[in-house]
């Protein structure tokens, strides 16, 4: 049952009128919530529950979701039940609910344990475990289960039999025979060993096929072992508990506490006991009536508790005479309380006066204290107004207008959006594992990644406007190429788009035409196109030629309506041509009154010439469909899961790098200390020594009107202390010079780690890609703000160092519904604010996309950012983050353009001139360097 703020949430019982009304007016009309099976008299009780229902506020009991309303909750509760009870062995379930039943424990945890413990190593007739032969696991189901007295030692059967018939007759009586003991809890699980123990039972188990073993053809074949396992297939063996074991997805303490919780409950009041749900306990023949024996147990406990309490309270309160006593005294100290009550009571209204004005003042001075309270920044950012100070400072009052023309495919936001979904996959994952290889190439192996080499977005959208058939565009070629074999590993139902056409037709009641095709017309031209496309080789050597054909092979096993609702529209446009007489690409759009009229396709055509007459649209949709096919494929998954395990390398690695430079920088630190220190005590010991110089200079000297020879020599000790002076300078001044080596060492080191931390941050960005998207921030008004480059299998780095782009431009999109909700509750008049702010033609409605081409733009988008709002700081410091790498993206992208840019020239009247410019567009030498061996 879902719940709501951890309780439970219950149903509307029918009111008294309601069911008086069903015996004395049945037809009276009532408003019925079907699914819950409410009833409500009024249409207003009926709009508030399913109101309350709606509101995301709900939770899954057994998962622990939340976040989702009422209905969504009960979804994912019964789904979980399903799966549940999918996985747990059938075996065991009548055994385990007769155990529970009636037992009366405090926590649902100490039953699940006494379970868990009595049935781990216990085993019925017709279960599937694991058998450990010779150490090998191998899928077996128990035949037959032989008690204690029947103690056969582990051996083979003689050989394999071909059905389990001769072991119908002891199939009945085991149940009625084996693991009694088990079921009653009662029984200390010492005792149910001593009296039954599971490890003296042996079971006759049968293998099963080796075509059921997980993992069979595999590893297992790889490595010669498939003569050693398929001698088991279909023996007969003996065994004990010790060699069997159980899948932990069927029965497990996780699995077991959640069966269960759902099959069983228990009422609120002390004491009572755990019971079968009545609807399970008829499934399963578990007795609904209490045993009386059970039921005077369960009264003695209940009874015991009430004493408990009640003794408890008498313990506190105290006996009967203290209690009249006690009332009593309170008495007396009533109407003493009640006379000084008076007294106080005519004080107070002497100090009314007085407190009264020491309110009012103590209010006004609370209120002026308020009003110069500071605010703490950062905080909300639509509370933060600019004031006269920034203003006079040159803060910038309305931010840069993003340009929604300057997209890839103008206002169109769907359009754009299924097109910047598109790139970032393509981009994303264009460089995973495929489990399935070309089978043209024989020297591929199973283990052979299938590539495609990054392109920019430029590149993509050129290569989706590309229009002619030669010279072919190979980018077009390798993408779709790309995708077929990754969907060649994802399940389809063979010619699904023409079951669903048919359908589609016959619920429509007649064969309507599209482009002037008929359904009839449609599937019988799709009858023969294609049909090999999962096992057609598309070699990159060959241009990948037939790719178009195996296109649409791909979409008639895997598309339908229901997924792609333009199938139709497009199979057609890809298999029919049109009248000589019209053009298929300027009549895809609404054509004007004085138009010739409709477009009709009815000429079949080939894929391979008709494919480049698809509109830019007609591409991203089919692209669109085979990117979020591609993404439930195993290859994906395991990429995903790749990618989080070197998520995880990396922020380890990135606690380790930052530990070792906080130690490098304490070092450092110790150093300069040391150096400063040595330098002030070597100047004084160069002073003492230039002292002690003189004087000796001075006692050598001759000085005027004396006699050198009279004067006295200079003493020994006077010598060894300048000596020694002189040695502890010069070991000064080499420690000094050792220091300062040491700390330029440390100091490269810490220069080398700080590189290092710029590189986990790029691999991150690349890594986080490819698990999920993220925006670089949002601004005040919710706006998300995107830069899609370097993320996944792109680089921001090229060899050498060079500046890589993808993208090359900031998006902006607008604020989500559930944004522009939150908007309007934080701020009445928050539409004019954004007028104010963001400017008529810079607001964008609900998920619509702008973009930002001039680095100029984005820097003026960036100081108008204010840090004192929270999301505006968190976007301004990413962009600082990634500033060194966005704006030489930026740069290069502009520079590209600039050098591309075509120069008008007079019209040329040679026809033979445009393949060549065509092959001169950058799209057109896009090449795949990741192709390996023509896959």
């Amino acid at each position: 049952m879902p719940t709501c703020r951890r309780k439970r949430v219950l149903l509307t019982e029918p009111s008294p009128t309601l069911l008086d009304a069903f015996k004395n007016d049945p037809a009276r009309e009532v408003f019925y919530l079907a699914d819950t099976g409410e009833i409500f008299e009024t249409f207003e009780a009926y709009t508030a529950r399913m109101s309350f229902y709606r509101v995301k506020q709900f939770q899954c009991e057994v998962t622990g979701k939340s976040g989702l309303d009422y209905f969504q909750a009960l979804e994912s509760e019964r789904q979980e039940a399903r799966t549940m009870h999918s996985r747990f062995p059938d075996q065991l379930k009548a055994a385990v609910l007769k155990a529970v039943q009636w037992q009366v424990m405090g926590r649902l945890d100490h039953l699940v344990e006494a379970v868990y413990d009595r049935f781990k190593d216990r085993y019925y007739p017709d279960e599937k475990i694991y058998v450990d032969v010779q150490g090998e696991k191998y899928l077996a189901r128990i035949i037959q289960v032989f008690p204690p007295k029947s103690n056969i030692p582990l051996k083979p059967s003689p050989g394999p039999v071909a059905s389990t018939s001769t072991s119908s007759s002891p199939l009945s009586d085991a149940p009625t025979t084996i693991h009694k003991v088990a079921e009653d809890l009662k029984v200390p699980v010492k005792d149910s060993i001593a009296m039954d123990d599971p490890a003296k039972y042996t079971y006759k188990v049968q293998i099963l096929d080796e075509e059921r073993q997980p993992g069979f053809g595999k590893a297992d074949k790889s490595k010669g072992k498939e003569t050693s396992r398929g001698q088991w297939s279909g023996h007969l063996l003996d065994v004990d508990c010790s060699k069997l074991g159980r899948d932990r997805l069927a029965f497990s303490k996780s699995i077991l506490r959640r069966f269960i919780r759902d099959c069983v409950d228990r009422d609120a009041a002390v004491a009572s006991p755990w019971t079968v749900k009545p609807a399970i306990a008829a499934r399963y023949g578990v007795s609904s009536v209490m045993p009386e024996e059970i039921r005077k147990s369960v009264e003695t406990l209940k009874k015991g508790e009430s004493d408990k309490r009640k003794k408890v309270w008498e313990e506190k309160e105290g006996p009967a005479s203290k209690r009249q006593k006690r009332a009593a005294a309170a008495a007396e100290n009533e109407k003493l309380l009640a006379a000084i009550a008076e007294q106080r009571e005519r004080e107070a209204r002497e100090k009314a006066v007085l407190a009264q004005k020491a309110k009012e003042e103590s209010e006004r001075l609370a209120a002026e204290k308020k009003k110069k309270k500071p605010i703490r920044y950062p905080t909300e950012d639509l509370d933060v107004v600019l004031g006269d100070k920034e203003k006079r400072a040159g803060m910038k009052l309305k931010r840069p207008v993003p340009s929604k023309l300057a997209m890839p495919f103008g206002d169109d936001h769907e359009m754009n959006s299924a097109f910047l979904m598109t790139w970032n996959f393509l981009v994303v994952y264009g460089y995973v594992r495929a489990d399935t290889p070309p089978i043209d190439d024989a020297d591929i192996n199973t283990s052979q990644p299938l590539h495609i080499s990054p392109f920019t977005m430029d590149d993509f959208e050129a290569a989706l406007r590309h229009s002619v058939v030669e010279p072919q565009c190979q980018l077009l070629g390798e993408i779709h190429a790309t995708l077929i074999y990754i969907l060649r590993t994802v399940g389809f139902d063979r010619h699904s788009a023409i079951v669903s056409l048919v359908d589609d037709s016959k619920e429509q009641g007649g064969d309507n035409e599209v482009f002037g095709v008929t359904i009839d017309q449609l599937t019988a031209a799709m009858a023969d196109v294609g049909n090999n496309w999962e096992r057609a080789p598309l070699r990159h050597s060959e241009g990948r030629e037939g790719w178009e054909e195996s296109l649409v092979g791909c979409l008639k096993d895997h598309a339908n309506l229901e997924n792609f609702p333009r199938l139709r529209e497009i199979l057609t446009r890809i298999l029919f041509s049109a009248d000589s007489t019209q053009d298929p690409i300027s009549s895809a759009a609404p054509t004007p009154s004085n138009s010739p009229g409709p477009l009709r396709l009815t000429t079949p055509g080939s894929p391979a010439d008709l494919y480049y007459k698809l509109p830019a649209k007609d591409r991203i949709d089919i692209i669109t469909f085979m990117c979020n096919l591609a993404v439930s494929s195993k290859a994906i998954h395991l990429h995903m899961e790749t990618c989080e395990e070197q998520l995880t390398a990396l922020r380890k690695e990135k606690i380790e790098v930052n530990r070792t430079k906080k130690a490098y920088a304490e070092e450092i630190n110790t150093l300069s200390n040391e150096i400063n220190g040595d330098s002030k005590s070597s100047t004084n010991g160069k002073s003492a020594t230039e002292d002690v110089a003189m004087h000796d200079s001075s006692d050598l000297s001759d000085v005027p009107g004396s006699d050198a020879e009279d004067a006295p020599p200079k003493s020994g000790s006077t010598r060894r202390s300048a000596a020694k002076e002189r040695e502890a300078a010069r070991a000064k001044a080499h420690s000094a010079r050792a220091a300062q080596a040491e700390r330029r060492r440390l100091e490269e080191e810490v220069n080398k780690l700080e590189r290092r931390l710029e590189g986990i941050e790029r691999e991150f960005r690349k890594l986080l890609g490819s698990v999920r998207v993220k925006p670089l921030g949002r601004d005040r008004f919710y706006n998300r703000v995107w830069w899609f480059d370097g993320m996944g299998a792109a680089s921001l780095i090229g060899s050498g160092g060079t500046v890589q782009y993808g993208s090359g431009r900031i998006f902006v999109q607008g604020a989500s519904e559930f944004d522009v909700d939150v908007l309007r509750r934080r701020e009445e008049n928050v539409d004019a604010r954004r007028r104010e702010e963001e400017g008529e033609e810079g607001m964008l409605a609900v998920g619509e996309w702008a973009v930002y081409n001039d680095l100029e733009e984005v820097k003026e988008f960036v100081d108008w950012l204010n840090p004192k709002g929270v999301r505006e700081l968190a976007l301004k410091n990413t962009f600082v983050k990634w500033w060194n790498h966005i704006a030489p993206g930026m740069r290069r992208r502009a520079a590209d353009l600039n050098a591309n840019a075509k120069i008008p020239e007079a019209r040329r009247s040679a026809r033979k001139h445009a393949g060549a410019d065509i092959l001169r567009e950058p799209y057109m030498q896009w090449t795949n360097r990741k192709a390996v061996n023509g896959s």
